[in-house]
């Protein structure tokens, strides 16, 4: 594999990463009413579950996606559920009132804010559809074992760079401040999105 095709492979998996879709969405929420270290814990398990899929694709799961298309069906159905159960969550919670002594609920542990983020991205199972064309497209058959390794460490690496960005910036205490103040139309607005992104993975 060539210099240039490896640059070309971390280049597009940042902008896998940066696209809009549930990881950034739950990174930017979790540093809004958790903090940036939940938010960054987060990042990490939303890293992990993009190896996850980029490994399976790496090993030809669009290969199983294309004999046996009930299987990716099953995924997305699945993923779509577990994205609306939390829109829910998110929708039926929004008017309880943000009461801490520090204005900011206890943070969840750090083990349950990397499952979050690891689950909310396996919701997901596009990026294993989008990871096959990259690696298609970029990686020559016959690659070294420790490129693809290398590989791997670049898709946790831009998933977890990009979103502890995401959960920083919503961390900061003038955004918090806004969101103690429209608490309520802030998490029904984060519900719909995620119920919309929900929607659509089940029905593309």
């Amino acid at each position: 594999m060539t210099f240039a095709a490896f640059l070309a492979f971390a280049g597009l998996s940042l902008f896998a990463a940066v696209s809009p879709g549930p990881a950034v969405l739950m990174a930017a929420r979790t540093g809004l009413t958790e903090g940036f270290r939940t938010g960054m814990m987060l990042a990490m398990g939303i890293g992990a579950g993009a190896v996850f899929w980029a490994a399976a694709a790496m090993f030809g799961l669009n290969l199983v996606f294309a004999v046996a298309p009930w299987a990716l069906w099953v995924l997305k159905i699945g993923g779509a559920a577990y994205l609306l159960w939390m829109a829910w969550g998110l929708w039926r919670h929004a008017a309880e009132p943000f009461q801490t002594e520090d204005s900011r609920p206890l943070p969840r542990s750090a083990g349950s804010a990397f499952r979050l983020g690891l689950f909310t991205q396996l919701a997901n199972p596009k990026p294993a559809v989008m990871f096959s064309a990259i690696f298609l497209g970029t990686v020559p058959q016959g690659t070294a074992p420790w490129i693809y390794a290398a590989l791997l460490a670049v898709v946790f690496l831009n998933e977890t760079i990009w979103n502890t960005i995401v959960a920083r910036i919503f961390s900061l205490e003038k955004t918090r401040a806004g969101y103690i103040s429209l608490k309520t139309v802030i998490d029904r607005a984060f519900g719909g999105m995620l119920a919309l992104l929900g929607i659509k993975i089940a029905a593309t």
